[in-house]
Order: C-alpha cells, then structure tokens, then sequence
C-alpha cells in the first residue's frame, strides 16, 4: 500500500540547502553573496540566512566592504545581531592575518595583486585615517607592520623622525607606507607629500629605501610612486 508523500520539513531544506553549497564551495563555484550565506550559516545554523546573506550585499555593496564594515554597521543588518557581527569580523582578523604571515616569508611586492588585498583588508572600511608603516628586510619581506598613528575622517600624522628611529630599532632595509581615505578621495595631501619627501630624505640618508606610499580609498589602492610623488 503506497504511502503518503512526505512532507519536505523547512529544516530538512535548508539542511539539503546548505550541504549543496557546501559541494559547490569545494568545487570552487560559490558566488560571492553565497560564500557570504556558507559562512553565516555556521554562525547561525538553525535560521535561513539567505535573507541576511542578501540584505548584507544590498546594504554594503561588496563582500570586502561586508568584511570590512564595523561591529555595530553589520549588527545593524536585519537578522544579524552582534555575534553574528563579530564572526564576520573575526573572519576578517583571520584573513588580514594571513596575508601578513604570507609577506613575513614572501617579497612584499612579488605579487601585487595580493600586496593590494592585504591594504585594502588590512585599513579599507575605517572610518577613521589610520597611518600603518610596513617595515621590509634586505628581501622586501615584511618585519613588522605597525600603526603609525590614528587621525580624524579625513586627516592623519606622520612623524619621519619616529619612522627612521623605528627603522633602525627592527634593522630594516626598507619602509612602506599605507594609510587609508574614509571618504572618497583619490590624491594626497600637501601635508601627506611633504611628510612623504621628508621621509624619503631622511631614509636615504641611512640607506634605507622608502618603496612607496599607499593610499586606500574605495577599495582601489594608490601609488605615490605611480603618481609621480617621488620624481
């Protein structure tokens, strides 16, 4: 005697619905809005995250600027809350964390591509201009990335003289700055350029090199040195 059709329960959906993007994250295929659900649905498991999976994309725009975002602009998001925020944010640590240990033994420029996700995670999405200092051996690997200094919306410091007594404490060979622009803003400073010039003098006065100077705004990286800052 046949049965009745079994009633497919929401719980064994999102069940199935997860183990297949589970399968289609390991074949490499995972658009990023669902990379974004894969990964909430370890922070939340027993919810349907699409919806919030979504809602993150439409509020923030990109999956690095999701990553990016702070504690309180996520856990502002519809079904979100401040754990699920801080797991996000936590992946964010993990993944800036990585690349550095990834420069510690690899030249910082050999692969330019990944130098630029490393600025981008590393001060993209503040909402304040933070200074850091990239601080390079005789190979271009990274020593030591520090902040420098922690300015307002749309100013920051830099303080040669600090940066050369710091070059000398870690035996460095070069230097490398980054900082970022929270608003929109693609040149520097005339302060930024001549702290930038007076750096460069002062290194080059120790044979140390200063390689460049970033600037991250928008997610797109800037070059001093592209710009012609140092000619």
């Amino acid at each position: 005697m046949a049965g009745w059709p079994v009633k497919q329960t929401d719980t064994s959906f999102h069940t199935g619905h997860r183990e297949r993007l589970r399968q289609k994250f390991l074949g490499g295929k995972l658009a990023d809005y669902e990379l974004l659900e894969l990964a909430l649905s370890f922070a939340i498991p027993r919810r349907d995250v699409r919806p919030v999976s979504r809602a993150l994309m439409r509020e923030f725009g990109t999956l690095y600027q999701v990553l990016t975002a702070s504690v309180d602009a996520l856990a502002a998001v519809p079904g979100m809350g401040r754990n699920s925020a801080i797991f996000i944010k936590t992946m964010h640590q993990m993944m800036t964390l990585g690349f550095r240990g990834y420069f510690i033994k690899t030249p910082l420029f050999h692969d330019y591509a990944q130098f630029e996700n490393y600025c981008r995670l590393n001060v993209g999405g503040k909402t304040v201009e933070e200074v850091h200092v990239l601080y390079l051996d005789g190979q271009l690997c990274l020593l030591s990335d520090e902040v420098h200094s922690v300015g307002t919306v749309n100013e920051s410091s830099i303080y040669p003289r600090e940066i050369v007594r710091r070059a000398l404490d870690l035996n460095a060979r070069g230097v490398a700055l980054v900082h970022n622009h929270p608003t929109p803003c693609t040149s520097f400073s005339e302060q930024d350029k001549k702290a930038t010039l007076e750096l460069m003098l002062l290194l080059n006065a120790i044979n140390i090199t200063l390689y460049d100077h970033f600037v991250v705004s928008g997610g797109t990286v800037y070059s001093a040195r592209n710009m012609h800052m140092f000619d």
